[in-house]
């Protein structure tokens, strides 16, 4: 199930929260220095009125100014500590909140290297970014302030209702009755809210997608003309987004409105009730002027904690989200022992690692998609010895990349086994394995940087000489001499300043570099011209010499002298064989064969009129 189809419909969880506590662990001592001093603030806001009190009734009531100076003094000194503790724990809570973001997205961005090619076969990227970085930052916001406000606002309110009885317990019992009536009002909204919020996320995560499809594609939709159609789709999810953010403004605003509302009400049977207790003598100025206070501030806070908590109950959507990216288990996993042996992708162990023949063999292999029903391999078995060449032919669509996933364990087999160099691939790492393939798609990802860097990513450790034989051995050098920097020339985004078949020149010089013994070339060569092209062949064939390698062709004519041709069909191996024997057959390729062949002379034709 792709990631835009899942739903959460949890309440309010502890155990969900727990999820993020080991991210916040390497900052406890600030977060309890931070706990503290709102603690400490709380404590101040509460002794304030009584201060107010002591005034009035010492100083206005009794008409006097003996001992307001030293009166002046601890009111100074309460509000100068009151300011240095709000400054501290405001630089602790920014540290808190910029490291905890970083931690989680760094945690996110390690799982997701270690995740198969086939959660992203389902996840789009935009979901991904969401979940890295809108709901990262969401999370660790919220940790570092809305917590210690719900913290200040807690203890706020209890201290001042203490304050409350000690003035006064028949005035105090009139504010503390509203208490249970904000409780049900906070358990009936709880559940909307959260609801409405988690849609709004998933909407989000929508807009981000189709933000990344429209600035990925925008070529694309130019030359189709579709603007006004990826105008209207995106109109309709943002619509989504806007009615869905709206209902849940809603039911917080009439949450908020009606814990106001309560507290109104309540103050108003303050003034009411206490007004006549002073004028009876029942009740000092000063009591009522404190209490007035309280009883007018208790309710802010109170707002607070409704509001805080109804941001809790939305970030859980959030921590959802980023756990059950975290969560989520790579379908290929290397055991225990081999990882002891060879490590992982973030702590290799290379001087454990075989060196590799390139001695490739199915035994017995068969094969179905994670999400498909239908075996693709069946039993199938097939020994490439190394150094060969192996090319996979078929009509586009037709499983031509099955064989190669399956091979470079990019996919493991439903059952059987695939031995390289005789031994089960799944007794060795991943990494092993990975270590030792040079892949050049039909098209190719540069990274932003220049010639050099993205040339040098085959082996980090080659000297500048040996990126430039490895671009040289391919003809690369060709393209770097039309740039105006050379090798220090930057690609763009994505190589986005360089063509197709330019980037394929550059992949392919990077896979040279990397020296691998198992080469794959899916459909390397499809987007250069016939002229390039020329040139690499030569080159393809020397340095495929002596390696294993798997040719995914769509011209057939390039394919001509590999040792072995698979011909797809289907998603199944219908044919094999060389190319001479398999035109001889009269079967399937000859018809492919001769199809592209007729094809090919009349582009000629139509060229050369």
């Amino acid at each position: 199930m792709g990631y835009d189809e899942q739903e959460y419909s949890k309440s309010f969880d502890l155990k969900i929260w727990k999820k993020i506590f080991p991210y916040l662990k390497p900052y406890r001592r600030t977060l309890w220095m931070i706990l503290v001093l709102n603690l400490f603030c709380a404590t101040m806001d509460i002794l304030l009125p009584l201060f107010q009190r002591y005034a009035i009734d010492h100083f206005i009531q009794a008409r006097t100014t003996q001992g307001l100076g030293l009166f002046a003094a601890a009111y100074v000194a309460v509000i100068a500590l009151q300011t240095i503790s709000v400054i501290v724990f405001t630089r602790g809570s920014m540290r808190v909140e910029m490291n905890a973001a970083r931690d989680i997205k760094r945690a996110c961005f390690v799982h997701l290297q270690t995740l198969s090619f086939s959660y992203y076969n389902v996840t789009p990227v935009g979901y991904i970014l969401t979940r890295v970085m809108s709901d990262t930052s969401r999370i660790s916001s919220l940790v570092a302030w809305n917590f210690f406000d719900i913290v200040w606002s807690a203890a706020y309110v209890l201290g001042v209702f203490a304050a409350m009885l000690m003035l006064n317990v028949r005035l105090a019992l009139i504010v503390i009755l509203v208490v249970p009536a904000i409780a049900i009002l906070t358990f009936y909204f709880q559940n909307h809210i959260l609801r409405w919020n988690r849609r709004v996320r998933k909407m989000n995560s929508r807009i981000t997608g189709a933000f990344n499809e429209g600035i990925m594609g925008a070529k694309t939709s130019k030359t189709l003309v579709i603007e006004n159609k990826n105008y209207e789709d995106f109109t309709q999810i943002s619509q989504e987004m806007r009615v869905s953010s709206i209902r849940a403004a809603r039911l917080s605003a009439v949450y908020i409105s009606l814990v106001l509302l309560m507290s109104s009400i309540a103050t108003a049977f303050v003034l009411a009730r206490g007004g006549s207790m002073v004028l009876d003598h029942m009740l000092l100025l000063g009591t009522l002027s404190a209490f007035t206070t309280y009883a007018v501030g208790i309710f802010e806070p109170i707002q607070h904690l409704a509001s805080n908590f109804s941001d809790m109950i939305s970030v859980q959507t959030n921590i959802e989200r980023v756990t059950s990216l975290l969560e989520k288990e790579p379908d290929i996993v290397d055991s225990p022992e081999v990882v002891e042996k060879y490590g992982d992708v973030f702590r290799p162990k290379p001087e454990n690692w075989e060196p590799i023949r390139g001695d490739i063999e199915f035994r017995n292999v068969s094969f179905r998609y994670p999400d498909g029903n239908e075996e693709v391999l069946s039993n199938f078995n097939l020994s490439i010895p190394a150094g060969t060449t192996v090319a996979i032919v078929g009509e586009t669509g037709a499983g031509k990349s099955t064989l190669v996933n399956l091979a470079c364990r990019f996919f493991e087999p439903t059952s059987g086994q695939i031995l390289i160099d005789g031994k089960d691939y799944r007794e060795r790492s991943q990494l092993w394995l990975h270590s030792n393939i040079g892949y050049v798609l039909q098209n190719p990802h540069l990274f932003s940087g220049t010639v050099m860097e993205n040339i040098r990513y085959g082996r980090l450790t080659a000297s500048d000489e040996e990126v430039r034989q490895a671009a040289r051995a391919v003809s690369a050098d060709t393209v770097v001499e039309k740039l105006e920097n050379g090798y220090e020339s930057s690609v763009g985004e994505g190589g986005d300043r360089l063509s197709t078949g330019e980037k394929q020149l550059i992949s392919f010089a990077r896979a040279v570099l990397a020296n691998p013994r198992i080469f794959v070339l899916d459909e390397a060569t499809s987007s250069i011209d016939t002229q390039t092209e020329q040139l690499i062949q030569a080159a393809i064939s020397h340095l495929l010499k002596d390696r294993t390698s798997f040719l995914i062709a769509h011209r057939l004519s390039t394919i001509r002298h590999a040792d072995l041709i698979l011909v797809v069909k289907d998603g199944k191996i219908v044919e094999q064989g060389r190319h001479e024997e398999l035109l001889r057959r009269r079967g399937y390729y000859h018809t492919l064969y001769s199809r592209q062949f007729a094809e090919e002379s009349a582009m000629q034709v139509l060229g050369s009129s």
